[in-house]
C-alpha cells in the first residue's frame, strides 16, 4: 500500500545535483549509468519509481539505483525527487542512507533523446519488512532494542535538522548484514521550522503507520507524526505483524479506535475542531485496550507497553520525542540491546522480493485447489476406486472411520496406527506402481494405503505404502518400507495451511492450533502453533526405509 503523494505546488526550486564525475554535462555534470554501473536486478518499487541492485564497474561494490519516475514531463523534474536530493545532500548520519551521486542513462531515439535520472545509494542487504517476513523470523528482545535504538537515533538527528520524514514504515528502514539500520526514502520529507505554525498536506505517511490526527484532517503538525509511526514499527517488531492494517482511511480510524478508544477532548485535545471529526461515531469504543490487544499476539517484554503507550497515543502532544524515547527505561532494563554486529545475517531480502514470493505461493495454492477440484469431479463421475480384500492374520480389517476433521486435524486422522486395507495404484508424477501392498505385508513401493495422505488420492484420505507402526504425527498409517512420497516433487506448498487439505478452512487461512492433532512440541516442521496464511515454503524430504519415523515437513499433497 503506497502513500498518496502530496499536491504539486507552483513553486520553483534551484537544485545543485551532486557532481562527482567528469561525464556529460547535460544534467549538471552527472555521469552516464552505462559507463559506471552494471544493473543486476530490481529490488524495490513504489510511487517514486523503481529501485535496482547494481555493481560499480570501477571497484565492484554494490549500490542501489533509484530511478526517478518522470510521468508528467510538462511539470519538469518531480518535486518529491528534488526535495529528497536536497535533504539527503544535507543529512549526513550513520543512521540515514547515504546518497552517493546522481547519474543518467544515455539518450537515444526510443526515449525521445531524454535519458532517465537515477539516484545512487549505498546498497543495504534488507529492508525491515523483507527481514521480518523472511521465514517469519522472530526477533529477540535485545535485537529489537538494537534496531529501535538505531531508528530513534537516526530520527532524532533528522528532527534536530528540522526535517520531518513523513513516511516512516518498516519497508523504509534499510538494514545491512553488519547490523546497521538506516532511514531511507525521503521523497515525502519536509523542512519544518521550530516554533512556526506551518501548514502541510495530511495525505502523507502510509496508511497503516498514519496517526489519527492526519486521518481526521489536521494540516498543522510536527515531529509527533513520525513518532506515531515509530510506535507502529515498534509494535510490529514485538508482535510480528502490523497492528493497524486498515483497508482505507475509515477502516484505519476504526482499527485505531478499537484499540485506543474514541478520541475525545480529554484524550485528544482539539480533536473536535478537526475537519473530519463529525464522521466519527461517538461512544463505540470507550476503553484503551492497547496492552490487551498486543498481548493476544505475543508476551511483551518489561517496559514495552509503558513505551508504546507514549508513542501510540491519541494526543500528539503526549507522544515522546525521539531523544526521550531512546532514554526510556525500556532500553536500559535487562536484557539490554545487543551489539549490532550480533544481529542475524541473512541472504538479501526486500519487500518486493517478499511480494513476489507471496504472489507465487498464491498462484501455487490456486493451481493446487483447481487440480483438487478436477480430481474430486473425476471421482464423482467414476465413483471411488475399488479396494482389495484384507489380508489374513487379523491385520486386514478396514480402517476405522476418521473424524470429520477441523481446524487442527484433517478428516481421516486417527489417534494411533490402525490396521488398514491397501491398494496398488499410481497418480501422475508419483512413483511407478509396484505390487499390491497388503496389510501386514512387506514394503510395496509405489502402492497406496487408505489413510495418512490427502483426500484426493484413491478411496479418500490415502497415502503411499502399507501401514506403519509409528506414522509421523497426524498421519495414521499409509507410509512404510521403501515407498517414497513424491521424490520428484513439484514446488513445495507454503507452510501454514493449504485450502485443498481435507476439511480445512477457507483458502489460505491455514490451521489454527497444533496442526493435525499433534502436541505443539511435536507438530510437523513448517507449521506454527497458530498457523498463518502464506507462510514460507519448506523443502520436501525424502522418505525411505532407512528412516524409522521420518520427520514430516509440513507439506500435504
Amino acid at each position: 500500500m503506497e502513500s498518496p503523494l502530496p499536491p504539486v505546488f507552483n513553486q520553483k526550486f534551484k537544485v545543485e545535483l551532486p557532481n562527482v564525475g567528469a561525464g556529460d554535462d547535460a544534467f549538471g555534470g552527472c555521469r552516464s549509468i552505462e559507463h559506471c554501473y552494471e544493473r543486476l536486478d530490481q529490488i524495490g518499487e513504489g510511487t517514486y519509481g523503481q529501485v535496482y541492485l547494481a555493481r560499480d564497474k570501477q571497484d565492484g561494490s554494490l549500490v542501489a539505483l533509484k530511478k526517478i519516475r518522470m510521468d508528467n514531463e510538462k511539470e519538469g523534474f518531480p518535486i518529491t525527487a528534488i526535495r529528497e536530493i536536497k535533504l539527503l545532500k544535507r543529512l549526513k548520519n550513520e543512521n540515514v542512507v547515504n546518497l552517493k551521486e546522481i547519474v543518467r542513462s544515455q539518450t537515444h531515439k526510443v526515449n525521445n533523446n531524454k535519458g532517465s535520472i537515477y539516484m545512487v545509494f549505498e546498497y543495504m542487504d534488507h529492508d525491515l519488512t523483507g527481514l521480518m517476513e523472511r521465514r517469519n523470523y522472530k526477533f529477540t528482545v535485545p535485537q529489537i532494542k538494537c534496531y529501535m535504538a538505531q531508528l530513534l537515533k537516526g530520527l532524532h538527528y533528522c528532527h534536530t535538522q528540522n526535517v520531518l520524514h513523513r513516511d516512516l514504515k518498516a519497508s523504509n528502514l534499510l538494514i545491512d548484514n553488519q547490523g546497521s539500520l538506516k532511514l531511507a526514502d525521503f521523497g515525502l520529507a519536509r523542512n519544518a521550522q521550530k516554533n512556526e505554525q506551518q501548514h502541510f498536506t495530511n495525505r502523507v505517511i502510509t496508511l497503516w503507520y498514519r496517526p489519527p490526527e492526519l486521518i481526521l484532517g489536521a494540516d498543522v503538525y510536527g515531529p509527533e507524526v513520525d513518532m506515531w509511526s515509530v510506535g507502529c514499527i515498534f509494535a510490529e517488531l514485538l508482535v510480528g505483524k502490523p497492528i493497524f492494517p486498515g483497508k482505507d482511511e475509515t477502516d484505519q480510524l476504526e482499527k485505531i479506535m478499537a484499540v485506543l478508544g474514541n478520541p475525545t477532548e480529554r484524550n485528544m485535545p482539539g480533536c473536535s475542531k478537526l475537519p473530519h471529526w463529525k464522521s466519527i461515531k461517538q461512544g463505540r469504543f470507550k476503553k484503551n485496550l492497547l496492552e490487551e490487544h498486543l498481548n493476544k499476539f505475543a508476551q511483551l517484554p518489561a517496559g514495552a507497553i509503558a513505551l508504546l503507550s507514549r508513542l501510540i497515543c491519541l494526543d500528539p502532544k503526549a507522544r515522546l520525542n525521539a531523544k526521550d524515547a531512546y532514554g526510556h527505561q525500556f532500553f536500559w532494563t535487562p536484557p539490554v540491546a545487543c551489539n549490532k554486529e550480533e544481529l542475524p545475517k541473512f541472504e538479501a531480502s526486500h519487500e518486493l522480493q517478499m511480494k513476489r514470493k507471496r504472489h507465487a505461493e498464491r498462484e501455487q495454492r490456486e493451481a493446487g485447489a483447481q487440480q483438487q477440484q478436477q480430481q474430486d469431479a473425476k471421482r464423482a463421475r467414476h465413483g471411488p476406486a475399488p479396494q482389495q480384500h484384507p489380508a489374513p492374520h487379523g491385520h486386514g480389517q478396514a480402517a476405522s472411520r476418521g473424524g470429520s476433521g477441523g481446524p487442527s486435524r484433517p478428516a481421516g486422522h486417527h489417534a494411533g496406527p490402525q490396521p488398514v486395507a491397501v491398494q496398488a495404484g499410481r497418480q501422475p508424477g508419483y512413483p511407478p506402481a509396484g505390487p499390491a501392498a497388503r496389510a501386514g505385508a512387506g514394503p510395496g513401493p509405489g502402492s497406496y494405503g487408505p489413510t495418512g495422505g490427502r483426500g484426493g488420492y484413491p478411496g479418500g484420505g490415502q497415502g503411499y505404502g502399507p501401514p506403519v507402526a509409528a506414522p509421523p504425527p497426524g498421519y495414521a498409517g499409509g507410509y512404510a518400507g521403501q515407498s517414497r512420497y513424491a521424490p520428484a516433487a513439484p514446488a513445495p506448498y507454503p507452510a501454514g495451511g493449504y485450502s485443498a487439505y481435507p476439511s480445512g478452512p477457507a483458502a489460505g487461512a491455514g490451521y489454527v492450533g497444533p496442526p493435525y492433532g499433534g502436541a505443539p512440541g511435536s507438530r510437523p516442521a513448517g507449521y506454527a502453533a497458530a498457523s498463518r496464511p502464506s507462510g514460507p515454503s519448506v523443502p520436501l524430504p525424502a522418505y525411505s526405509s532407512s528412516t524409522a519415523n521420518p520427520p514430516w515437513q509440513g507439506q500435504r499433497r
